[in-house]
């Protein structure tokens, strides 16, 4: 088994992004530091109206997508761990008409998280069988929306 290639976010521009503005290149846990790295991005969305805020979010995945193949294409490596942007649009998507507030923003993060990793049913499929920039934002995609849900029946049940 051979070793992955590093990241380079410096590289090029892509990389750049593709690796959540150089977060993806973190030596343990890419994945969380890609999402940490969704935080202020999502701090400078929060206001959008909701239908803004959303066509936003679906430009950025379908941007995500030229990119995250293109530079899976450039390190050889179908899902790359250090390829994190799509955590970002995963966040972004979760934090969709999200409550206002830090607690909301770390709830967010632990229930995105937690699905991201998880993998449950459809995404682990989704994340085996579809392959390309497609599949690195697919599977990410699903996440955000399951813990969107589950963001949005904590909000309901602890009253926003």
């Amino acid at each position: 088994m051979s070793a992955r290639p590093a990241v380079t976010p410096l590289r090029d521009p892509w990389h750049f992004l593709a690796c959540g503005f150089g977060s993806g290149a973190m030596p343990v846990a890419p994945g969380t530091f890609g999402t940490l790295a969704a935080l202020p991005i999502y701090w400078l969305f929060a206001g959008l109206e909701t239908w803004l805020y959303l066509v936003t979010v679906a430009g950025l995945f379908v941007a995500g997508v030229w990119i995250c193949e293109r530079v899976s294409r450039d390190l050889g490596v179908h899902d790359h761990p250090g390829i994190v942007w799509d955590e970002v649009v995963g966040y972004l998507v979760t934090m969709t008409v999200a409550p206002a507030g830090w607690l909301w923003w770390g709830v967010g993060f632990a229930l995105f998280r937690l699905f991201d990793i998880l993998k449950p049913w459809p995404i682990g499929p989704v994340d085996r069988r579809v392959h390309g920039g497609l599949g690195i934002m697919l599977d990410d995609l699903l996440a955000g929306v399951f813990a969107w849900v589950g963001l949005q029946l904590l909000a309901l049940a602890f009253g926003r």
